[in-house]
């Protein structure tokens, strides 16, 4: 295998195995340096997509009634709380750009984003009524990543704002699927050498700079005190396989076993909060008095496994993290006794039966997050967000000086296992166990398109009963179909169905009501290229 292909970027937020398919410049191992090859000039290479969806979300917050705090489960219509069914249309425009140098030596790589997730109809031209087309928002353009790639006798390296995502997904997401909503980057300097027929990166990342200030020369900053900076320190590595590869052994009937794993660190020794927290007038933030002791230590390790044969894929993740703030006050001069920790767990297995060209394949899927006995599922950790009640569906998790512990683990947004109740009602992944079976079929086959069809059953059952609105651990039962329409020069129709059978985890025993199903249908069109 070429050197090229063997050169990967990681770090506990780090970079991907593993691309969706027809995504947009994807951040995997694979991909990372292989496409820097021998041209005679410069050349510019261009890919990315357009997306537009329609949502009709029904009953999602379960007509339970309110949680303790006072609040639905799923926000509901502000006109009439009673109505049943919500819709919305949104979209993203993504755009990858890539120029490569004349030589085999480096590219530089740019990712923009415009009117991402934008509501379509949201930014009216005039009064509501009266409008005659949108205007543009006030962000219409997001730059997620800019970074260089450069091939060095020792190795690749890479420099810039890169994405982010390791094995399947779970801790760190790059966000290259047709369907996902987020985006992790990373600031980040890193060296990917090829060793013994693995991959070995260290990758450091500038997690968080500040406070920041002028320079006599106004159009550059400066980093007034490093004591406050947020660091993180990554090795890992890999034996893995190119995409392509992979194809080419599976149709030779070859087994194909890909591993990876990393430890990763991250720290802070002081803080500033006067430089994120809302405050009644403005502070000087480069004022010693504003600097206050955090003493952010967490520590996370990662192991990752794949196997394929030509009829098989089972996958699987396992991470942990653990950390300590030894001072978690946000106010300088008011210091709290005990340190806030945590001890997150969380793995997630996949599996694949049957052959690429056959007519039906299947899997068994499961996972677990470990989760914490706090009321609430945990997934908001919001500044200044008030410790939730028994009942409540969210909120954080530590209540210094109470409670001084968060062992929640949260998986990535963008890794999702259902349509309903993990990725709308309560946001993703946490404090749960869950069983996952699902199959595909494909229907039509044609030179020109193919229409598949999928399902999946999901039953889920909450960690701790104390985290759940109905103070019971069953969760739910999901079902969720679909049917997609796939052209072979890049275009996809994909329409979703949902369908959750709440359990009673999820009723209101308060007010002795029960949850009743939801429903969800969702038409996306995808235009790749």
């Amino acid at each position: 295998m070429k050197i090229r292909r063997l050169l990967c970027t990681a770090t506990c937020a780090t970079l991907a195995l593993l691309a969706a398919p027809r995504s947009a410049h994807a951040t995997g191992f694979a991909e990372l340096g292989e496409d820097i090859v021998r041209r005679d000039k410069v050349t510019v290479e261009v890919d990315g997509y357009l997306r537009t969806r329609g949502e009709m979300l029904h009953n999602l917050d379960l007509d339970r009634g309110l949680t303790t705090s006072g609040q639905p489960l799923f926000p509901v219509s502000k006109a009439d709380p009673s109505a049943q069914t919500l819709t919305h249309w949104d979209m993203r425009a993504r755009l990858d750009m890539k120029v490569f140098a004349p030589g085999q030596t480096f590219a530089v790589k740019l990712r923009l984003d415009a009117l991402d997730n934008l509501s379509l109809g949201s930014v009216p031209n005039d009064v509501p009524a009266a409008t005659t087309g949108q205007r543009s928002p006030a962000d219409p353009l997001k730059v997620r990543r800019a970074y260089g790639e450069a091939l060095l006798p020792f190795g690749l390296l890479v420099a810039g704002r890169m994405g982010t995502s390791w094995g399947l997904g779970l801790v760190a997401n790059g966000g290259d699927c047709l369907d996902c909503d987020s985006a992790d980057a990373q600031d980040r300097v890193a060296l990917v050498t090829p060793i013994a027929n693995h991959v070995f990166a260290v990758a450091y990342d500038f997690s968080s700079t500040g406070p920041v200030g002028t320079r006599p020369s106004p159009n550059r900053f400066l980093d007034l005190e490093r004591s406050t900076n947020v660091r993180t320190a990554t090795m890992a590595f890999l034996r893995g396989w190119s995409k392509d590869s992979i194809e080419r052994r599976k149709k030779a009937g070859k087994v194909t076993v890909d591993y990876g794993g990393y430890f990763t660190h991250r720290w802070q020794s002081n803080d500033v909060p006067g430089s994120y927290l809302p405050t009644a007038q403005p502070l000087d933030v480069s004022s010693q008095t504003q600097i206050m002791s955090r003493g952010l230590t967490a520590t996370g390790i990662d192991a990752w496994a794949k196997l394929v044969t030509k009829n098989l894929r089972l996958e699987a993740e396992f991470a942990m993290v653990l950390s300590t703030i030894e001072q978690s006050s946000a106010i300088p001069g008011v210091l709290l006794r005990d340190p806030v920790k945590a001890r997150q767990i969380g793995a997630a297995f996949e599996s694949d039966y049957g052959s690429d060209d056959g007519l039906l394949s299947a899997g068994l899927d499961f996972g677990y997050a470990s989760g914490d006995p706090a009321p609430g599922m945990g997934v908001s950790q919001k500044l200044g967000q008030k410790a939730p009640k028994a009942g409540d569906l969210d909120g954080p998790q530590a209540n210094p000086p109470r409670d001084s512990r968060i062992d929640n683990f949260r998986f990535h947004p963008d890794y999702r296992i259902d349509r309903i109740l993990f990725r709308e009602i309560i946001g993703t992944v946490t404090d749960a166990t869950y069983v996952r079976p699902h199959a595909k079929v494909k229907l039509v086959e044609e030179a020109s398109f193919r229409i598949t069809a999928t399902a999946a059953a999901v039953a889920s059952m909450a960690s701790f009963a104390e985290s759940t609105p109905g103070g019971k651990k069953p969760l739910g039962v999901e079902i969720d179909p679909s049917l997609t329409y796939e052209h072979k020069d890049g275009f996809f129709a994909t329409l979703d169905y949902g369908v959750l059978f709440p359990l009673s985890g999820l009723d209101n025993p308060v007010t002795a009501m029960f949850a009743k199903p939801a429903q969800l249908v969702r038409l996306r069109f995808n235009y790749v290229f």
